[in-house]
C-alpha cells in the first residue's frame, strides 16, 4: 500500500521538528486513502520525522471486500523509499521500472523513487472478502541520493529471533543481533515485534526512536500506549523495555535512526527541500513528461493537485 498526504498536511510542509530528550506519546490521526481508513503517526505538527522515517501508515485490521478494495492508481513519488509491511493480506505492487511483485505477511517491499518514479497497488485474492492490514512507511533519502535512479526491492523473507516473551522480525537495519541486507541511505532501524510477556533489547543511543502500538495495549519504557498510539524516546536512550499490559499479546512496530539533519519539505507523494522542486515535480507528473515513467496498470492514473502556494 501506498500513501498519499493529505491537504492538511501539504500544507504543513517545511523543516521537520528538531527532537526532544523527552519521552513522548502521541496518538495517531484518521485519514481516508480511497476506500481504506488508515492511523497516521507521522508526519506530526510537533515531529516531522524520527531518524529519516518521514511517514507511518497502519492501516487495518479491516475486512475488505471485493469490488470496493483500496485499489491505489498509478501516481508519482520523489526522494523517498517506500517500505510496506504487511501482517494480513496481500498486494500486487506495478512499477514504471517494470516491476511487477506480490507481497504477503513476512515479506518485505522496498521501492526507491530518487529523482522520480511512478507505481500502483492492487488487492489480490478471490474470495468476496479478505482481511488486510499492515503498515506503509517513507523514508526520507538524503541529498546524496535523492535526486538518483529509482530501484526496488523485495525480499521473501526476513531476519527473526525469538527473546523471552517476544518474536523479532527485523526490516531494516541491525537489532538484537540481527542484521537486515534491506538497502540503508542512512542509519536506521525498522522492526516488527509480537509480545508475549515483558522483553528487553539494546536500542543504538545514537539514534531516535517510535514504538507504535500496532495491537493490544502496551508500556513502553514505563509509558503505557493503546493502539495506534506512538512512544517517543530520545537519543542517549539504551535500552528498550516493553510489556504488553494485563498479560495479553501486543504487537508493536519499532523505527528510529539519527537524527535526519537535512531540511525536508513534504507535499503530496512528493518529499523534496522547497517549493520549487515540489513544483517542478508536480508539473512533470501532470505533463506526463517521461520523467515518473509509465505504469503497466488497469486502473485510473491519478493526477497530482495544484499546491496550495499556486
Amino acid at each position: 500500500m501506498s500513501g498519499a498526504l493529505s491537504k492538511s498536511e501539504s500544507e504543513a510542509g517545511g523543516d521537520e521538528s528538531a527532537s526532544t530528550q523527552a519521552v513522548e506519546l502521541s496518538d495517531a490521526r484518521i485519514e481516508a486513502i480511497g476506500t481504506l481508513q488508515v492511523a497516521r503517526s507521522l508526519p506530526q505538527r510537533r515531529r516531522r520525522a524520527i531518524g529519516a522515517w518521514c511517514f507511518v501508515d497502519h492501516f487495518g485490521p479491516a475486512t475488505v471486500v471485493k469490488g470496493q478494495d483500496p485499489q491505489l492508481g498509478p501516481h508519482p513519488h520523489m526522494g523517498l523509499h517506500t517500505v510496506t509491511w504487511l501482517l494480513e493480506g496481500e498486494a500486487l505492487h506495478n512499477d514504471s521500472l517494470g516491476s511487477e511483485q506480490s507481497i504477503r505477511p513476512g515479506q518485505l517491499n522496498i521501492m526507491t523513487s530518487g529523482h522520480g518514479i511512478a507505481h500502483a497497488e492492487d488487492m489480490l485474492w478471490q474470495a468476496s472478502e479478505r482481511r488486510l492490514h499492515g503498515v506503509q512507511l517513507w523514508i526520507a533519502q538524503p541529498h546524496a541520493t535523492r535526486n538518483a535512479a529509482a530501484a526496488f526491492a523485495h525480499h521473501e523473507s526476513v531476519p527473526q529471533t525469538e527473546l523471552p516473551n517476544a518474536s523479532v522480525s527485523l526490516l531494516i537495519g541491525e537489532l538484537c543481533g540481527l542484521e537486515s541486507t534491506a538497502r540503508l541511505d542512512s542509519a536506521l532501524v525498522g522492526a516488527d515485534l509480537s509480545l508475549r510477556g515483558s522483553a528487553e533489547m539494546a536500542l543504538d543511543p545514537s539514534f531516535e526512536h517510535g514504538v507504535l502500538v500496532l495491537d493490544g495495549n502496551a508500556t513502553v519504557n514505563g509509558t503505557q500506549a493503546t493502539t495506534n498510539q506512538m512512544v517517543y524516546l530520545p537519543t542517549s536512550t539504551t535500552q528498550l523495555v516493553v510489556s504488553p499490559v494485563h498479560g495479553q499479546l501486543a504487537r508493536l512496530l519499532l523505527i528510529g535512526g539519527v537524527p535526519f539533519g537535512e531540511k525536508l519539505f513534504m507535499w503530496w507523494n512528493f518529499v523534496g527541500r522547497s517549493r520549487d522542486e515540489i513544483d517542478d515535480a508536480q508539473r512533470a507528473w501532470n505533463a506526463d513528461d517521461g520523467r515518473f515513467g509509465t505504469v503497466r496498470s488497469s486502473q485510473a492514473r491519478i493526477a497530482a493537485p495544484n499546491p496550495h502556494w499556486r
